[in-house]
């Protein structure tokens, strides 16, 4: 995840920009758990990366197990904790698993699609003390009900967005870029403003399950780069405005690079303590900062992962699964290498060190080798100063 927020208020900062980048291979490092608790979701969106649908889907964790699951995660030390699905909301014994979490210290956060928060709803929510409640935006009205299938779903999530933010919870809108929905962030983003709402998640279309299947929707290189440019500036003026509205991105490390050359001309004293910082940061962290437990216990490097599986909850703890990863497993072995081995555009990039090589799977997806060049890299050649061809106008690929 990039924190473009913390980037920029530290930019119009007098202090150097600090960010703390993980041991590069991961020992030492404690990794923010995404937990897919439960399958089953209400809804079927079009870029779901779980494949979910409204019905049970066997085999997933007892109470009782996920219960051992968290205490092994405190004992872990883990940092945070989301939880998610599937739809979250529908799994029966989510407020007794957040009670149980909430004493733990790990920050709490909820990842749900909002349709199913209203006034009875929202109470428990509420009081079962998640620090952050992120839910899912997919544009303006009829554009986020044809993204989720479902007449209706925008004014469900945003009432359940409201509803969160009324009653005193931090509450922010993620967004998955697409061709087919760029249009509406600008709107998004004067929503997000209007209706005073905590952050803004702006994520890439990452290549994994329904999200795959319909990659053929992946933004356009320059769709891409305007709405970049657009996010930064907002986050700019809002935190000129003195807003403490939180911008940040996600599934596209080359928002890094992209952002070094922004801050290269808003900023130009300021370079090279901004790419010192962007390598602290580091870039991807999938197997390193960030994994993945999905509803039936498997352990993944990251949540767009869910075919390759690194043990199981059931059978082992997660922190033995996870600790030893990299001795027992070669991708988990080649995430946690600094640098990575990748290969294409992104081997000869000059900015390895910031981005680590971006995200692996949409490589594998569209290529078959899980080290070869991300095509989700919306920079040119120029940018990452390599004299490979610069990518596609249109990130289209064979399936």
């Amino acid at each position: 995840m990039f924190r473009l927020s913390q980037f920029i208020a530290r930019l119009r900062s007098d202090a150097a920009v600090r960010e703390r980048v993980p041991a590069p291979d991961g020992r030492g490092v404690r990794p923010v758990v995404i937990w897919n608790l439960v399958r089953r979701c209400n809804l079927t969106c079009l870029h779901c990366y779980a494949h979910s649908a409204d019905h049970q889907f066997p085999g997933e964790l007892t109470t009782a197990q996920a219960l051992e699951v968290l205490d092994d995660l405190k004992g872990y030390g883990v940092p945070a904790l989301i939880l998610s699905g599937g739809e979250p909301l529908l799994r029966t014994d989510l407020f007794e698993l957040a009670a149980h979490a909430r004493p733990m210290g790990m920050h709490l956060a909820l990842s749900t699609n909002g349709t199913l928060i209203d006034d009875a709803m929202v109470g428990p929510i509420a009081g079962a003390g998640f620090d952050y409640v992120g839910i899912s935006l997919d544009g303006l009205g009829a554009t986020h009900d044809r993204f989720r299938r479902r007449q209706g779903a925008f004014e469900a999530s945003l009432r359940g967005i409201r509803l969160c933010r009324d009653a005193g919870l931090k509450v922010g809108v993620r967004f998955t870029l697409t061709r087919d929905n760029a249009a509406d962030l600008p709107g998004l983003l004067d929503l997000t403003a209007r209706e005073g709402i905590d952050k803004f998640y702006l994520s890439h279309l990452n290549f994994a399950g329904r999200g795959n299947t319909n990659r053929g929707s992946a933004a356009m290189r320059e769709t891409t780069r305007r709405a970049m440019d657009l996010l930064f500036e907002r986050a700019l003026a809002d935190a000129e405005a003195g807003s403490r509205r939180e911008y940040v991105t996600g599934n596209n490390d080359a928002d890094g690079v992209y952002f070094l050359h922004w801050a290269s001309r808003r900023f130009p004293g300021r370079t090279a303590d901004v790419r010192a910082a962007l390598e602290r940061w580091g870039g991807n962290a999938t197997g390193i900062g960030v994994a993945n437990i999905d509803s039936l216990g498997n352990v993944h490097p990251d949540t767009m992962w869910a075919t390759h599986t690194l043990g199981n909850v059931k059978e082992r703890p997660f922190s033995e699964i996870w600790a030893g990863a990299d001795r027992e497993d070669p991708i988990m072995a080649g995430l946690r290498s600094r640098p990575r081995a990748v290969g294409g555009r992104c081997g000869t990039c000059g900015h390895l060190a910031i981005c680590n090589g971006n995200t692996r799977t949409r490589a594998l997806r569209t290529s078959g080798d899980v080290w070869g060049e991300d095509p989700g890299c919306y920079l040119t050649g120029g940018e990452i100063g390599t004299p490979a061809p610069n990518p596609p106008q249109e990130m289209r690929h064979a399936s």
